[in-house]
C-alpha cells in the first residue's frame, strides 16, 4: 500500500512520525508525500494549545476529503490529540478509521492495515537507536529525541498528562544513533526532549546532559559537525554544562532557554519560580562562560493575572537581556491545565497588543545584534537554492536553529558549484530584522556530505576568522 504520514507540531512529534514511517517501510509499504496517491493517510497530531488542536482537526478533515477525491481507503489519527480526545474523535469524526496514542507508535502497522491488536494498555514509549526510522528533514540535519515525558508541573502545560513522566534514553543508545547519522552524512544533530536539561536524572547521572554532550562531541566524525540541544529549563543550567559547551567545537554555541515570563508574581502562578533578577544573572553567566553564544527564549503574554505592571516588567527584562532570538505566545486557556482555574483572565485584545508590543521591542534588539555581525566571518550550512538562477542560497549560521530562527542568504561572487548540506565560509555583508546576507569567501568540502562515501576525512579549504 501507499501510505502518507502528515506530521503536525514540534520536532518531537516529527521524530515520532519518522519512527512510524520506519515501521511502515520495514513492513514493505510505500511512503508517499502526495495524499492524492495514498491508500492510507496517518495524521500525527498536536494538542498542546487550542490553535494546535484546531490545526489538527482541520488537517484530519482535509485528509478525509481524499476518500472522496483520491484513492484513500483508510484514515489513521495518531499522537497527542488522541490522548486528550480519543473518544470524541471516534464519536464525532466517522471518517477516522483508527486511532493510536503516543505510547502506541509500534502499533502503527496494525492500525494502517486494519488489523486488531491485543487490548493490553500500552506501556510508556521510548524509541531507541534500533527503532526503524525514515528521516523527514533535509538530508543534512536531523532531530534526535533524548528523552520523553516531563516531571515539571507548569500550570499552563498539559504535556505531563499526555506524555507521562520524564524518562531518558541511555547515553549508549543516543551515541549509537548519532554515530549512525554521522555515517549517513548528517551535518547537524538537534537534540530534543520536553526538558533536555533534566536528561539522565532518572538514570542516576549527575549533570547528565553535560555528560551526554561530551560523549557526542568526542565521537569519531563529530569534528566539523554541529550538535545543539533545544528546550533547556532555566534552573537546570549548570556551570558544568556551560563549560562543556564552551570546550568542544562540535557543540554549537547556542542555548534555547524558554523562560516564559520575568515577573516573579506571574512565574509563581505559572509554577515555575524564578525572577528577572535571577534570570539576568544566569544570562550573564552563560555569556561569560561561552563567548559569542546565541540565546533564544520564549515568553507567554496574557497569562491569567498578568497586570500592566507585570507586562511592563517583562518588557524591561527583554530590553535588559538582549536575547538573540525571542518567540512570543499569547496565552490560551486549556480546560485540563491548572491555569484554566486561575482568576484574572486577560482579554484577547489585550493579549494581542501585548504580543505585538513585546515583539516590536525584540525586533529592534535582533536588528541591532545582527548589524553587529557585519564584516565578520562564519561557517554557514547551505539549505536550499533561493533563486532559480542559483545566485542565492538559503543557509543557516550556527546561531540559527532550523525552522525557528532567522536565516542567512548566501551569494557567491565567484559562482562556484555549491550543494545543499555543504558548509561554506561567509562574510556577513548585510542584515535586516531577522535575517543576514553573506558572501562566500571559501568552501569547506565536506566529503562526508550527501552523495559521498561515509568515513572520508573533511578537507577544509579555509577556516573562517
Amino acid at each position: 500500500m501507499k501510505i502518507g504520514v502528515v506530521s503536525l507540531g514540534c520536532p518531537k512529534n516529527l521524530v515520532d512520525s519518522e519512527v512510524m514511517m520506519g515501521y511502515l517501510r520495514e513492513r514493505g509499504h510505500e511512503l508517499t508525500s502526495d495524499p492524492g496517491e495514498a491508500d492510507v493517510i496517518v495524521v500525527n497530531t498536536c494538542s498542546f494549545i487550542h490553535p494546535a488542536q484546531q490545526e489538527s482537526v482541520d488537517t484530519i478533515l482535509e485528509m478525509a476529503e481524499y476518500k472522496r477525491t483520491g484513492r484513500l481507503k483508510r484514515l489513521v489519527v495518531a499522537g497527542c490529540l488522541v490522548e486528550r480526545f480519543g473518544g470524541e474523535i471516534q464519536r464525532e469524526l466517522p471518517e477516522v478509521d483508527a486511532i493510536i496514542g503516543v505510547n502506541e507508535i509500534e502499533r502503527i502497522v496494525e492500525a494502517c492495515e486494519g488489523r486488531s491488536w491485543d487490548g493490553r494498555p500500552a506501556q510508556p514509549y521510548l524509541y531507541s537507536e534500533a527503532s526503524p526510522r525514515v528521516l523527514a528533514t533535509p538530508s543534512h540535519y536531523a532531530y534526535v529525541k533524548i528523552a520523553e515525558g516531563c516531571d515539571h508541573t507548569c500550570s499552563f502545560c498539559i504535556i505531563p498528562k499526555i506524555r507521562g513522566p520524564f524518562r531518558s534514553r541511555t547515553p549508549e543508545s543516543i551515541q549509537r544513533e548519532v554515530a549512525a547519522l554521522f555515517a549517513r552524512g548528517i551535518q547537524e544533530i538537534n537534540l530534543v526532549g520536553q526538558d533536555t536539561t533534566s536528561y539522565g536524572e532518572d538514570l542516576g547521572l549527575r549533570d547528565g546532559l553535560a555528560y551526554l554532550l561530551e560523549r557526542l562531541a568526542r565521537l569519531p566524525g563529530a569534528e566539523g559537525r554541529w550538535i545543539r540541544f533545544l528546550y533547556a529549563y532555566p534552573n537546570r543550567i549548570t556551570q558544568r554544562l556551560l563549560e562543556v559547551i564552551a570546550e568542544y567545537d562540535p557543540l554549537v554555541k547556542y542555548i534555547d532557554l524558554p523562560l516564559q515570563h520575568a515577573s516573579r508574581r506571574v512565574l509563581k502562578r505559572m509554577r515555575r519560580g524564578g525572577s528577572a533578577e535571577g534570570y539576568l544573572r544566569l544570562i550573564e553567566r552563560i555569556r561569560k562562560t561561552i563567548p559569542g553564544v546565541a540565546i533564544r527564549t520564549t515568553m507567554i503574554v496574557g497569562f491569567p493575572g498578568e497586570t500592566q505592571q507585570d507586562f511592563h516588567e517583562l518588557c524591561q527584562f527583554v530590553e535588559a537581556a538582549e536575547f538573540d532570538w525571542l518567540g512570543v505566545f499569547g496565552y490560551c486557556d486549556e480546560e485540563t491545565a491548572a491555569s484554566y482555574r486561575l482568576d484574572g483572565k486577560v482579554d484577547g485584545r489585550t493579549i494581542y497588543h501585548r504580543k505585538r508590543r513585546l515583539m516590536a521591542i525584540q525586533r529592534k534588539i535582533t536588528r541591532r545584534r545582527l548589524r553587529a555581525l557585519r564584516g565578520k566571518e562564519f561557517v554557514a550550512l547551505l539549505e536550499a537554492l533561493e533563486t532559480p538562477d542559483g545566485s542565492v542560497w538559503r543557509a543557516r549560521l550556527p546561531i540559527q536553529a532550523p525552522e525557528i530562527d532567522g536565516v542567512c542568504y548566501v551569494t557567491d561572487p565567484e559562482a562556484r558549484t555549491l550543494r545543499a548540506g555543504e558548509r561554506v565560509c561567509v562574510r556577513i555583508v548585510n542584515s535586516g530584522d531577522y535575517d543576514v546576507v553573506g558572501e562566500v569567501v571559501a568552501v569547506e568540502r565536506s566529503v562526508d556530505g550527501p552523495g559521498v562515501s561515509p568515513g572520508s576525512r573533511l578537507t577544509v579549504v579555509q577556516t573562517c576568522g
